[in-house]
């Protein structure tokens, strides 16, 4: 089971954390991510992180504006700041992903429900 929380309407230039939980994976070799999808667009990978050595990707769309976190091998976090309009969208988090040096794979992930994220001008 994965399980986002967090999202919300937020003005242009400021910060959201989402956090996004997970149960019934085994935790040895684990990562989660984060993904996006805006509305007429299709899911985007926003960064991922295993959690055994915290190696992390991070999407050049997000970087240096998005930092992905871990309290333990199974909760996650997002912090956004420096928040834009085009960043509006629906926050999926994924479980069970693969964190490569150029990308984050989540071919055989377990999907969150997503969680709305609406930044305003």
């Amino acid at each position: 089971q994965v399980v986002e929380s967090g999202g919300g309407l937020v003005q242009a230039g400021g910060s959201l954390r989402l956090s996004c939980a997970a149960s019934g994976f085994n935790l040895d070799d684990f990562a989660m991510g984060w993904f996006r999808q805006a509305p007429g667009k299709e899911r985007e990978g926003v960064g991922c992180i295993r959690t055994r050595d915290l190696k992390t990707y991070y999407y050049e769309v997000v970087k240096d504006r998005f930092t992905i976190s871990t309290e333990n091998a199974n909760t996650v976090y997002l912090e956004m700041h420096s928040l834009k309009p085009e960043d509006t969208a629906i926050y999926y988090c994924a479980a069970d992903v693969a964190v490569h040096s150029d990308h984050c794979s989540a071919g055989s992930a377990s999907w969150g429900q997503g969680t709305q994220v609406t930044v305003s001008s």
